[in-house]
């Protein structure tokens, strides 16, 4: 099942219960003081940050939710019970937006409710109108109707850690190395049609659908998933040996990111640039070259100005000790 990133769903808070007419039942008295009770309120509608970036799963086939409507007064001054509040479960970095008034709310925090949608008060019962100068007052008012919106969603991963590179760079493999996340893994472009996470002692790893030259314009996968790595600490840039010029591989995904940084929509939805990050330089597939090509390129890249660590998925040693670098390094950040 793919990924699901961004929805469009209905909301509705429930309206408000309905005042209503009734009268006291004396003896020996055909019609008695006014004692209808006022209706109650509709239930309100929250949005709640959860760690689940599978939620939107369930929204697949239902697009309509709604807040329980107020109960209607009654008789003997009752006034109707309030409507249930509804909540909307959404994943930590959801940008939810009021389509109907323009309001935007991130939901950047585990456990964030936000009420976006406020319920109808209910009506008046007859005795609410009493009066010295009307005992007997014969009306009742409705219940307000609810506030309702079409609600736009877009997911942006937060992650401690954002994997990048081009397919086949060994993105999947290394995540279920470092965390034991189970990623898909194949030998083929593409693979990973979707954003998997992992945690590593705490931190959680994200492993970003490889780009391709052209991702900033909509080719390929890249872009759908590019601002999923918008919100992430660190990026940690797979290069592998088998790539003819491993410095060009890396300029073209160093230039993919800063074409979609620099693009004027995400200036305006205020996410920082991804050219800024910090950023590790992974050479994979150390296996695949002598370790005279392996260090001679190690130290091209150190040219950089960044952290450059070279690691094959085929000794465990090797990824134990890039794992140890990468959490002494997120621990220093």
């Amino acid at each position: 099942m793919a990924f699901l990133d961004e929805i469009t769903i209905e909301a509705r808070a429930g309206k408000g219960g309905d005042g209503v007419v009734r009268w006291r039942r004396e003896k020996f008295i055909a019609k008695g003081g006014p004692n209808g009770g006022d209706g109650g309120r509709g239930g309100h509608v929250y949005i709640r940050a959860v760690r689940s970036f599978r939620v939107l799963d369930q929204y697949r086939s239902r697009k309509e939710f709604f807040a329980e409507d107020g109960h209607d007064g009654g008789s003997r001054s009752y006034k109707g019970a309030d409507g249930a509040r509804l909540t909307i479960d959404f994943p930590v970095g959801s940008v939810v937006t009021n389509a109907t008034t323009g309001a935007v709310y991130e939901l950047n925090k585990e456990g964030q409710e936000i009420k976006i949608l406020t319920g109808g008060v209910g009506g008046y019962g007859n005795e609410f109108f009493k009066s010295s100068t009307n005992q007997a007052p014969d009306r009742a008012t409705k219940g307000k109707p609810g506030e309702a919106a079409e609600l736009h969603v877009v997911i942006s991963l937060i992650a401690d850690v954002g994997l990048i590179g081009f397919p086949n760079a060994g993105k999947s493999s290394l995540l279920n190395g470092l965390t034991n996340a189970q990623a898909k893994v194949g030998d083929y472009p593409f693979t990973t049609l979707d954003p998997n996470l992992g945690d590593l002692y705490g931190y959680i790893i994200a492993d970003i659908p490889g780009l391709i030259e052209g991702a900033s314009e909509g080719k390929g996968l890249g872009y759908t998933f590019l601002r999923h790595i918008s919100k992430t600490k660190v990026l940690v840039h797979l290069i592998s040996f088998e790539n003819e010029d491993m410095m060009k591989a890396y300029e073209t995904i160093r230039d993919e990111l800063e074409k979609y940084s620099a693009a004027p929509q995400q200036h305006d939805n205020g996410l920082a640039s991804l050219v800024e990050k910090e950023e590790i330089i992974l050479l994979t597939k150390t296996d695949t070259v002598s370790e005279d090509v392996v260090e001679a390129t190690v130290k091209k890249f150190k040219k950089l100005g960044k952290p450059v660590y070279a690691i094959t998925l085929f000794d465990d040693g090797s990824v134990k000790e890039f794992s140890d670098e990468l959490i002494r390094f997120l621990k220093k950040e």
